[in-house]
């Protein structure tokens, strides 16, 4: 299993909010085993058995800046995951927020979004979503399957994860974390 594990940062102020996105990368190995010798991909140019690979990288930091919104603030940004694998299966990339899915200052918080399926924001709530849409969903903090894949990635495969957040004027001003994990694990046969 690989993971990364973007570090979510949001500066409130009353006259301009500025929400910045810090992702922090943690990594976590898998064994990644590759279809049975006859099995698979017929003619895939990739590497066998014990030779196949599973990697993940980020794009880097995500700024978001606040504007007025009518009687509230927005913002939309988005930060970019790439999945590189030789396995002719190919794999099944996550989202989550292990231990808390809220941004928070002290004990200021901006929710998650308790969208289930992509729909607008609430106001004080943040989300996410793969289509760049005003619609989002919260993140959980369990696993919640964001793209299953198929076939190798020799040279990568970028999905685009948008980020947005609604607050109003209410919101205490202050640098608002939280943490997201990406995980990306391998598909068997």
């Amino acid at each position: 299993m690989t993971a990364r594990t973007p570090r979510l940062n949001v500066l409130l102020n009353r006259t301009l909010l500025l929400l910045v996105v810090l992702f922090t990368v943690a990594a976590f190995q898998q064994t990644v085993a590759a279809s049975p010798f006859g099995q698979g991909l017929f003619g895939a140019d990739v590497p066998f058995g014990a030779n196949t690979s599973l990697s993940i990288n980020l794009s880097g930091n995500v700024d978001l800046t606040l504007a007025s919104s009518g009687p509230n603030f927005a913002a939309t940004s988005s930060n970019s995951v790439t999945v590189t694998s030789t396995d002719v299966e190919g794999y099944d990339l996550y989202i989550y927020s292990a231990a808390n899915s809220d941004l928070s200052n002290g004990s200021d918080t901006l929710a998650a979004s308790g969208n289930s399926v992509a729909s607008s924001l609430a106001t004080n709530t943040w989300g996410y979503n793969l289509d760049g849409s005003a619609n989002y969903v919260g993140t959980l903090t369990t696993p919640k399957l964001l793209l299953s894949a198929t076939g190798p990635y020799k040279t990568g495969n970028t999905t685009n994860i948008h980020y947005g957040v609604l607050a109003d004027a209410t919101k205490p001003a202050g640098v608002y974390t939280g943490n997201v994990t990406y995980t990306v694990v391998a598909k068997n046969q």
